[in-house]
């Protein structure tokens, strides 16, 4: 049903296009106050290209690398029942990812380039996975707090301007849903039914991972280099403060159900806001491990660099059969 609306032709887009760069841009910024989806064949600005590139590819990026502290886990899950739930997520962060590389290679950019980016350091992805996962509570934590922050940053991506981009997310947000109310269910159980030693084991996890998780939104708007014109643009929808104070806010009530503390001591209700205030965030923290100094920077790079070398066999064979079967038909 939703492709319908979101396939559906410009009729100005099928005219010819004025000359005049200026034209163009006015046209283009009508659309956008419009509300209306650009496609990968509409004339775009370049900055509004670039910049499309750089958040996309960070975003898949960021689902590829994210499926490295779960995957540890994989051959340790507790159960069956948990190892395969624990495989079918990492699969979908797999897919994710393809979905978005595919999505920014509509705007003229390569998988070969956006991979290259990320090898050498050019291309960034979310900080978070730059954090250990030390215990299987860990995995939990990640399903809850890291997949519900996700949730609440892509959620509003489903209405994000660039169509292709927007289309990909929807199935993304379904599946992240079933992530964050997984890791949740898995937290709940050892919560309710675990010994005092895994309910302790849960609430360290929620110690580690709580503040890497809120941050996760990105730096306060008035230090947010990008965001002013991504909501201009229609890319974003909502701000990183208002999406941190949405997730804080449904958080604590999570929490409560779950029977852990957040580790803030200024987490409290505001009854004159209608929101929770919260304590100060350490952006020095945030900053350095975005900038390569986190406690698994090096680690997850070099991991996947190496998956890429040992994989180069897979694409080549792919790449000759593909060869050979076009050589087929074309005989």
């Amino acid at each position: 049903m939703y492709t319908q609306a979101l396939d559906a032709p410009d009729p100005d887009a099928l005219r010819a296009p004025p000359a005049d760069a200026s034209q163009l841009q006015q046209r283009f910024d009508a659309r956008i106050d419009a509300g209306d989806f650009i496609e990968a064949k509409d004339w775009m600005p370049e900055h509004y290209r670039k910049t499309l590139v750089r958040q996309i590819s960070q975003h898949a990026h960021s689902e590829i690398v994210g499926m490295l502290p779960e995957g540890n886990w994989i051959s340790r899950a507790p159960t069956l029942k948990r190892k395969a739930i624990l495989l079918a997520k990492v699969q979908d962060e797999g897919g994710h990812g393809l979905y978005l590389y595919a999505a920014a290679e509509t705007l003229g950019t390569s998988r070969d380039q956006m991979i290259d980016a990320l090898h050498s350091g050019k291309a960034k992805y979310s900080s978070i996975f730059n954090y250990p996962t030390l215990t299987w509570a860990d995995v939990g934590t990640i399903g809850w707090l890291v997949d519900g922050a996700a949730i609440m940053n892509q959620v509003p991506l489903c209405r994000c301007s660039y169509a292709p981009y927007a289309r990909a997310m929807i199935r993304i947000c379904r599946e992240e849903s079933f992530h964050q109310r997984q890791g949740f269910e898995s937290l709940l159980t050892m919560m309710q039914h675990g010994t005092d030693a895994q309910r302790a084991m849960v609430q360290d996890a929620v110690d580690r991972w709580w503040w890497p998780s809120i941050m996760m939104f990105g730096p306060p708007d008035d230090q947010s280099p990008n965001s002013a014109q991504s909501m201009r643009w229609g890319i974003k929808r909502i701000s990183n403060d208002e999406l941190r104070q949405k997730f804080i806010d449904a958080t604590v009530d999570q929490a409560k159900v779950l029977g852990v503390t957040l580790p803030d001591p200024d987490l409290k209700w505001n009854e004159e806001r209608g929101h929770h205030d919260h304590g100060t965030i350490d952006w020095d923290e945030f900053k350095r491990v975005l900038a390569g100094d986190g406690p698994c920077n090096r680690e997850r790079l070099a991991a996947r660099v190496k998956a890429w070398d040992e994989g180069a066999w897979v694409r080549e064979a792919a790449l000759a059969h593909a060869a050979k079967h076009a050589a087929g038909a074309d005989a």
